[in-house]
């Protein structure tokens, strides 16, 4: 990219720089604590192949941004992570964002809902609508979504182990208006690996987990094409405390094995990439977080033409969804946090999402009330109207910094999916409790960093302040759970008894065998067969997941 002679005059006077800077520098625990150089110029991309490494946004590596005109076409989708109590209580929060202009909904499930279980299990008992909303059967599901158009309002589900049960619910809210699954958009995340290390929501071992992720697949790839069946959840392993390289490397890696899995049942990989999406998260370096999503682009777009042969350029294109990274957030002076919310939001544009969820400022010690989840999707807004940061496709493309870290990341996320490879793969990496280690490793490096004073955290460990506790937090209605479990119980006492059981039997008839259980599925959420007696089915002939206590 620059001329060998060019190149020798700036490490001249690069030397020349440092000898002086050197010289005059006060030396500081703080400033032997940097990782980065002082200041990067184009000896540090050097060798930089703008149209091989970079390219135009829109086209192949993607490292640019996978629309041509990026944010000048349209915005990235607004969303706020939502879901608290019961149905009519989310439904009402919902129908309120909306009127504030968010322009897709993300739906937060409780605990119980999270690992299969209905409110009146006795493993439900006090987590019933604590941390999302309680969906018990299609009724909830119904209640959750009356009135929204699910025909033309994008929704995304956090839910993992039993993904394809809310999906079928999801599916049958549809079916049951008259609208085609055909024409739905969405996303379930669906992604059951990243449980096994970074969150532990799972219920089933390995292999049947990978099974109902394959038959999503394949029932989404012909019944439902515009659903996401999957979005890989590279934020659940940077919150679990991966570094930025990790996040991509661990995340890409449970990836590889997905589409392994994928292509055994004769899937083409064409057919089905096109719908992987991504959550990543966006933490507090600014810098560091835009080459990440730039360095992300890249590698995928090269796993899946070099690796996978994936010739849609629709294959080889990351589309993912940022949040802005919860576990940064501080109890702390909570108004620091909208600032903090604020520059991983940018952090997430200037890196080219397509879809963005801000925290509200209050997270770190309750449910966000009406007002803060109302803030946090005007820091969206803000940045997309009035910053200016939407007027051109990656702005901090070319900045010698940028690059050398977007080359960095890119270099160390190769080098960790090479060792996954060479143990064996995802799954068996994951037994092995490798990619648990390697977070646990770094947690621990960065929770030290902080307790020592090395690293700041305004408000926590510097800057502290006395605080009288004055905000407002949102309070659940404490019988919440009770109301929940009677809801229930009417249910089961009006529903079609015989329905219920012969849509069981015929599901733990296909469990046992090969048929795709996702037709099953749809057909006992139709019948009002609830969340726990699907997943005890299916835990009844899959078993469950029982962690190795040793990792």
């Amino acid at each position: 990219m620059y001329q060998k002679e060019a190149i020798n005059q700036i490490i001249t006077n690069q030397t020349r720089w440092n000898n002086l800077v050197e010289k005059n520098l006060v030396k500081s625990p703080e400033q032997q604590k940097f990782s980065v150089k002082r200041v990067y110029t184009p000896q540090d991309i050097a060798e930089y192949d703008y149209l091989g490494e970079a390219g135009f946004p829109g086209e192949y590596p993607f490292t640019r941004g996978i629309q041509p005109t990026m944010y000048r076409g349209r915005f990235w989708t607004m969303r706020i992570y939502s879901g608290f109590a019961s149905a009519e209580e989310t439904n009402e929060r919902y129908k309120y964002l909306l009127e504030q202009g968010i322009t897709g909904l993300s739906v937060a499930f409780d605990l119980p809902t999270q690992i299969g279980y209905d409110s009146d299990d006795p493993n439900s008992l006090g987590e019933v609508g604590k941390v999302g909303v309680a969906v018990d059967s299609l009724a909830d599901m119904e209640a959750i979504f009356d009135g929204i158009p699910v025909e033309k309002v994008s929704a995304s589900m956090t839910i993992n182990g039993p993904a394809a049960v809310l999906l079928a619910m999801y599916v049958a809210v549809a079916e049951k208006r008259g609208i085609s699954p055909s024409v739905l958009t969405g996303t379930i995340q669906n992604d059951v690996l990243k449980e096994y290390i970074a969150r532990g929501t799972y219920i089933f071992p390995p292999n049947p987990s990978m099974r109902l992720f394959t038959d999503t697949v394949s029932y989404c790839s012909q019944n439902i094409p515009k659903w996401n069946f999957i979005s890989v959840g590279a934020y659940h392993i940077r919150e679990a405390g991966a570094t930025a390289s990790q996040e991509v490397a661990f995340a890409f890696s449970n990836a590889i094995a997905y589409i392994d899995a994928a292509l055994k049942t004769g899937l083409s990989v064409d057919d089905f990439a096109p719908s992987i999406s991504w959550i990543f998260s966006a933490d507090t370096d600014l810098f560091e977080e835009v080459a990440k999503f730039r360095a992300a682009r890249r590698l995928w777009a090269k796993i899946m033409k070099n690796r996978f042969g994936a010739d849609s350029p629709k294959s080889q294109m990351l589309r993912f969804h940022v949040h802005t990274g919860g576990s940064l957030l501080t109890a702390q002076q909570t108004d620091n946090n909208i600032v903090r919310i604020t520059w991983q939001a940018l952090a997430a544009i200037l890196g080219g999402t397509q879809s963005l969820a801000t925290c509200a400022k209050d997270e770190a010690v309750g449910l966000p009330t009406e007002a803060s989840a109302r803030l946090a999707l005007r820091t969206q807004q803000l940045l997309a109207y009035e910053s200016g940061a939407t007027k051109t496709a990656d702005p901090l493309g070319g900045s010698y910094y940028v690059e050398a870290m977007t080359d960095r990341i890119e270099k160390e996320a190769m080098e960790y999916i090479a060792k996954i490879d060479s143990i064996g793969g995802a799954m068996a990496a994951i037994e092995q409790g490798y990619m648990q280690q390697e977070m646990g490793r770094s947690a621990y490096l960065l929770q030290k960093e902080i307790e020592n004073g090395e690293r700041t955290v305004v408000g926590v460990n510097m800057f502290t302040q006395e605080e009288s506790q004055t905000a407002e937090f949102l309070t659940l209605d404490p019988v919440a759970g009770e109301k929940q479990c009677k809801r229930l119980t009417e249910l089961k006492l009006k529903r079609d008894k015989q329905a219920v059981e012969q849509s069981l039997s015929a599901l733990k008839q296909a469990a046992q065998g090969t048929d795709n259980l996702m037709p099953y599925l749809i057909d006992a959420a139709k019948n009002y067969a609830t969340l726990g007696e699907i997943c005890g089915v299916l835990r009844n002939v899959f078993g469950e997941y029982q962690p190795d206590v040793r990792l």
